[in-house]
């Protein structure tokens, strides 16, 4: 059966405020308890922050206008720290202890794999805003994605530094620590080699300092480009000492890389160099503008990221779907997210799949002047 969905509408700053005056949290029944749990500290701290501020912005125009079934949402978000280990502790407290009816997050793949099976054992709807390796909607019908996966995003990449740049000889630098790192290079490396070379294939770990051993043998082999699908903090690093080494060849990464620290870290080291994303508010639908004001309002003029829009698009496709199901049980809640299409979002038009992973375009990026510049979309 085909669903077409209304839009719940984005709110004047005014009626944020007057939302926050008088909802004041509600107890029992009167709520509807939605669980978080996102990277809030650490070193993926720009993601968590920026996916819970769309979240909270969703959750209160959903409560300013009127709630969900006639009752607010209350959400309960956690931090996990940045830390393997904490998003499984977490969940596991959401759903024994604060009775949520559903669970947001992560964007981290490596930590959304920790609570998917949990949630799936659970009968507990989770939605992901942006982990990207195609493992983490493999672990069950009630796990859910609002972000494209890296078969996609690697081949768009790919695509890219062959077609756009030119480039016929790449090197890949890896994240073994990191499910999303080592998704995201595995099928970048096949779509690459099949019109080109990879001329080398080094590894590293997430958190690590000193990349000059393995950023001297990338640039002994040669590559007219080099593909890093890190995060954003790392790549920083990497891209300073790889200046400092003399390899000034493009770099190219994948959503991970958009996190503001990879400008107050990376500076002029990073200049010049693409990733792909989810969304840029330079090209957005009327719905991604409307996002963009309501944002910028609710955050004393701050322009979103593409982790921003996801959270926000997870909250409200998640809400959505309770209102669809007529229910806060988990399996109608599930099947109503099931049959998600053609959802107006911020990040663009949504359709879940039959793998429950959300079918819709990237976006390609340029680091210029210290900004990320929109270049183009690249539809699936």
């Amino acid at each position: 059966m085909t669903f077409r969905h209304r839009t719940l509408p984005l709110l004047t700053a005014s009626a944020l405020a007057l939302n926050a005056l008088t909802s004041c949290k509600e107890g029992g029944g009167d709520t509807i308890v939605i669980g978080e749990y996102a990277s809030l500290t650490g070193k993926e701290a720009n993601f968590g922050t920026s996916c819970h501020e769309g979240t909270l912005l969703a959750v209160e125009q959903i409560n300013a206008a009127g709630g969900v079934l006639g009752k607010k949402i209350e959400l309960k978000t956690e931090d996990n720290l940045s830390k393997a280990g904490e998003s499984a502790n977490i969940v596991n407290k959401l759903i024994s202890k604060d009775q949520v009816v559903a669970i947001l997050g992560e964007v981290a793949s490596s930590r959304s794999l920790e609570a998917a099976p949990i949630a799936q054992q659970n009968g507990i709807p989770m939605i992901s805003p942006a982990s990207t390796n195609p493992k983490v909607t493999e672990t069950g019908d009630y796990v859910f994605r609002v972000c494209f996966i890296d078969p996609f995003q690697g081949t768009v990449m790919a695509n890219f530094a062959q077609n756009t740049l030119k480039v016929s000889k790449v090197a890949v630098f890896t994240d073994v620590k990191s499910d999303y790192s080592k998704g995201l290079a595995k099928f970048f490396k096949e779509r690459f080699a099949e019109n080109g070379q990879i001329v080398a294939e080094l590894d590293y770990s997430g958190g690590d300092k000193d990349f000059r051993a393995q950023l001297t043998t990338i640039k002994n082999s040669n590559p007219e480009a080099v593909f890093v699908p890190g995060y954003y903090t790392d790549v920083a690093l990497i891209r300073i000492q790889a200046r400092q080494l003399g390899l000034d060849v493009p770099f190219l990464g994948g959503d991970g890389w958009e996190g503001a620290d990879l400008l107050t870290i990376g500076k002029e080291a990073v200049e010049g160099d693409y990733f792909s994303t989810h969304y840029s508010p330079e090209a957005g639908s009327p719905k991604g503008k409307e996002f963009v004001e309501a944002y910028k309002a609710r955050y004393n003029g701050k322009t979103p990221d593409a982790m921003a829009a996801l959270g926000y698009d997870s909250a409200m496709i998640l809400a959505d779907a309770i209102q669809r199901a007529g229910s806060t049980e988990g399996a109608k809640i599930r099947d109503a997210l099931a049959a998600t299409k053609d959802y107006e979002a911020a990040t663009g038009r949504i359709t879940l799949n039959e793998n429950r992973d959300a079918v819709k375009a990237a976006v390609i990026l340029q680091v210029q002047g210290g900004t990320f510049k929109y270049l183009e979309t690249v539809e699936p």
